[in-house]
């Protein structure tokens, strides 16, 4: 017998599962809801199959082809226009000269057909309906059978004041072939509106048969969480795909789950679906293949698809989050929420009970999202933030997205411009740096291939070779999930915010300038990088370079790439240098904070050991340093600026630094004591290297993380020069580090960060600046309010939904109650 499995239905009550597929297509825990009907179809031994297909028939098509990979024989039927359930079939009469089974394509259920053609080939009927009973028929057509099984009444979805049973129609059918006299061909015709009615008037035989099993119509996103769930559950005598590992955990092949997750079944894992550790996940839940759910996720009773990734801590509770999304680190998802596909939740966003967001949507970070999202982007449609463009690996940074990327960038510049790109040492910026080379000579853009240096050192080429500007990519220092790709202009500065805004243009509007075959840009390796920077950093130093011989430090590499330069700088200056983690090392790129602290830890034991002036460890892209006096004591940033600023005043007898609006008055205080003044600046690197630029006079810029500028060399955060530089001042002041902590003015900083909706933001500083506009002083970056000997910064992050409270009091104490106090007045505000 043939089976005609009718599949072209929009199932427009299940949007947003249906935007993108057919409401056949859509997954059922382990497979398409029709892959479960052609299962049962071939456990009854019918494996001719004609499906009826209309709304994204290719997506049905080209998944099943003929059939053959499902050990089944498909014809397809298509319909130009719907033609109604019935309309469909008599597309495919001749197809059709026996008794045929129609069933719907997008139900569950595990009925014995075999029973069900037996019995109608039994009673003589035209048409034989299955039927079975359902606590709730609202949905469903009604029917009435007498004590032989006809049927005598019909009613297709009733009112309660019409419901006269419980009995309703599944949707499966055996039929003769003069079943096609009751159906016009081209018009739309339906079995239970059109032709049973027709039958019933005409007195022919139409048959009721009711069956036992499970069966359910998978119409509406309550209906697929149920029948998810059934599945799960056991319900369902069906096929499974998987294994079941204990505890009611079904997984597909080499799913990959931590020791230390918490399963509590019945669970579904596809597989490549990867539990981190920490995961909660209790049942009935479906992680499909490739899925990602992050350290200490909490998952309850929730779908998620293919290749989406959930972050750290995320929960979802009773949601459904469809193919390739992101959920970040602390989202929130709960009952009845859809997530559509390629949708991008930021972290900490909240997304409320049943809303649904439709595909490719974007909700920001901190968000609360209390309505469904359909036509908007919810959220700031932007690339770039305080770090270049940021993302998750292969999830929000992908191959294909740097790819448009690098011809979003290229037709940015002029024709023919040349630039340079450069990685850190780790195998997935390699991945992406070869994505974006590809985009760039597309816009007739060459590309000068750094490979992997030092940042400072693609900073200075970037000038130095006459490039019209540069890209590096890099594994971020903070997640090892994340990548950043910063761009450079000619000066190897950071981009300016105007040129950002032509790259996001061009970028989302996908409207890449494509130069013609002999305009393509060339990709070639630049010539003496290091050499280069080598020969300016030693022209900087210039006769003081003396200073270095014989000068005792410990230097720590990290294993990256600035062993490969600072070592060789080091013998020429000839200094006594203890090197430690010189090899690279691809893996040590990104270090957790546990790696950090063991490697400071071991740098203040053997400094003090090998009598070395001071210990340094240089960060993995050679921008930032982190210091060890000579009795072995740990430095923090903020410190190591004041002591550097007053070692530079003392030396040049006075002199102007830049540090950051966020900076303590003891700077003021050294500036004062050497004849010196401070500038304040933004709090953020670019800002500093920009007026670096712009003012080669200054001594020093720091920003107080690690980050020092020297302009009379080169105007960019520059760790390897930092450390030269240190080396000299030390020598010209014939001091050493103890002694000028020693001598540097006390302060007492305390900070908080204090979480604001997006929305919010712009009210608080609006308020802020009304209620203080009388006691704040420069307004150079945020809200900064004098008072007397203290100070509090309020300060908005660029990036995420919060606020930045800063304070300096006359005491530790006195500045954390002030901070505590206006991070208070922050949270009112909202």
């Amino acid at each position: 017998m043939k089976a005609v499995v009718m599949a072209g239905g929009e199932g427009t009550r299940l949007r947003p599962l249906t935007i993108n597929r057919p409401k056949p297509m859509v997954s059922l825990v382990d497979r398409p809801v029709m892959q479960h009907i052609i299962e049962l179809l071939k456990l009854h031994g019918i494996t001719d199959i004609i499906i009826t297909v209309q709304y994204l028939a290719n997506v049905i098509q080209d998944y099943y082809g003929d059939g053959s990979a499902y050990g089944v024989n498909i014809t397809y039927s298509l319909e130009e226009v719907p033609l109604g359930t019935a309309g469909s079939v008599k597309n495919a009469e001749h197809l059709l000269t026996e008794p045929f089974l129609v069933i719907s394509g997008d139900a569950l259920t595990d009925f014995n057909l075999s029973q069900i053609i037996e019995y109608h080939m039994d009673s003589g009927a035209t048409a034989t309906v299955t039927l079975t009973r359902v606590s709730n028929p609202l949905d469903y057509g009604v029917i009435i059978t007498d004590e032989q099984g006809r049927i005598r009444q019909l009613l297709e979805k009733p009112s309660w004041g019409e419901v006269f049973s419980d009995t309703v129609n599944t949707g499966i059918y055996v039929f003769n072939p003069d079943i096609f006299s009751y159906i016009e061909r081209g018009k739309v015709t339906d079995w239970s509106k059109d032709v049973f009615p027709r039958m019933l008037n005409r007195g022919d035989r139409l048959q009721g048969y009711i069956a036992n099993g499970y069966w359910t119509d998978v119409g509406t996103i309550e209906e697929y969480m149920r029948a998810c769930g059934d599945y799960l559950s056991g319900k369902v005598n069906l096929p499974r795909v998987g294994h079941n590992i204990g505890g009611d955990i079904w997984v597909d092949r080499d799913a990959e789950i931590a020791p230390d997750a918490q399963l509590h079944g019945p669970i579904y894992l596809g597989h490549g679906a990867k539990i981190k550790g920490g995961v909660i996940i209790h049942g009935p839940s479906v992680i499909r293949d490739y899925t990602i759910v992050d350290s200490r996720a909490n998952i309850d009773r929730s779908i998620i698809w293919r290749n989406s990734y959930i972050g750290e801590r995320a929960e979802l509770r009773g949601a459904i989050v469809l193919r390739q999304c992101n959920i970040r680190s602390r989202a929130m998802i709960f009952e009845g929420a859809v997530i559509g596909d390629g949708v991008q939740i930021g972290a900490g966003a909240v997304v409320q009970p049943n809303v649904k967001i439709w595909p490719s949507k974007e909700v920001d970070e901190g968000a609360t999202v209390t309505s469904s999202i359909i036509w908007g982007s919810q959220g700031r449609r932007v690339l770039f933030g305080r770090y270049g463009i940021t993302g998750l690996v292969n999830i929000e940074i992908t191959p294909e997205m740097c790819a448009r990327l690098g011809a979003a960038y290229g037709a940015a510049l002029p024709r023919g411009a040349t630039v340079t790109i450069n990685r850190d040492a780790h195998f997935t910026p390699r991945m992406l740096k070869r994505a974006i080379i590809a985009g760039l000579p597309s816009a007739g853009v060459n590309v000068c291939d750094l490979r992997n240096v030092p940042i400072p050192i693609a900073r200075y080429y970037t000038h130095a070779s006459g490039a019209a500007g540069g890209v590096h990519v890099r594994i971020s220092p903070f997640d090892n999930r994340v990548a950043e790709i910063k761009f450079f202009n000619h000066l190897g500065l950071d981009i300016n915010s105007a040129t950002e805004r032509k790259i996001e243009s061009t970028f989302f509007r996908e409207d890449y300038r494509r130069a013609y075959l002999d305009e393509i840009g060339r990709i070639f390796y630049g010539e003496d990088v290091e050499e280069t920077y080598r020969a300016a950093f030693m022209r900087a130093l210039g006769q003081n370079a003396a200073f270095g011989k014989g000068f005792p430090i410990v230097i720590d590499y990290a294993n990256t790439s600035t062993s490969t330069v600072m070592a060789e700088i080091l013998r020429r200056m000839q200094a006594d240098a203890v090197e430690l983690n010189v090899y690279l090392d691809e893996r040590m790129v990104f270090q957790t904070s546990a790696d950090f602290e063991a490697a400071m830890n071991r740098l203040t034991k053997i400094t003090p050991v090998v009598g070395a002036q001071f210990g340094v460890r240089l960060d993995p892209g050679g921008e930032k340093i982190f210091l060890i006096d000579d009795q072995g004591r740990r430095l923090h940033p903020l410190r190591a600026l004041a002591a550097i600023t007053a070692l530079a005043m003392r030396a040049n007898g006075g002199g102007v630094v830049a540090v950051p609006v966020t900076a303590p008055r003891a700077f003021e205080q050294i500036a004062a004591r050497y004849g010196g003044s401070i500038i304040r600046t933004r709090a953020n690197l670019g800002a500093l290297m920009n007026l670096a630029a712009e003012r080669a006079d200054l001594l020093l810029l720091g920003d107080g993380t690690g980050n020092y500028i020297f302009p009379h060399f080169y105007p960019v955060a520059d760790g390897m020069f930092a450390i030269a530089r240190l080396m000299e001042l030390l020598s010209l002041n014939q001091t050493t580090l103890s002694e000028v902590l020693a001598d540097l003015p006390p302060y007492y900083l305390w900070q908080t960060r204090v979480p604001c909706r997006w929305e919010s933001k712009g009210k608080v500083m609006r308020i802020l600046n009304q209620q203080y506009h009388e006691r704040h002083g420069e307004q150079i970056d945020g809200i900064k309010i004098e008072l007397g000997e203290e100070w509090v910064l309020i300060l908005p992050d660029p990036d995420g939904p919060f606020f930045h409270v800063i304070a300096e009091g006359i005491s530790e104490d006195h500045a954390r109650i002030l901070t505590d106090k206006y991070a208070g007045l922050v949270t009112s505000l909202q």
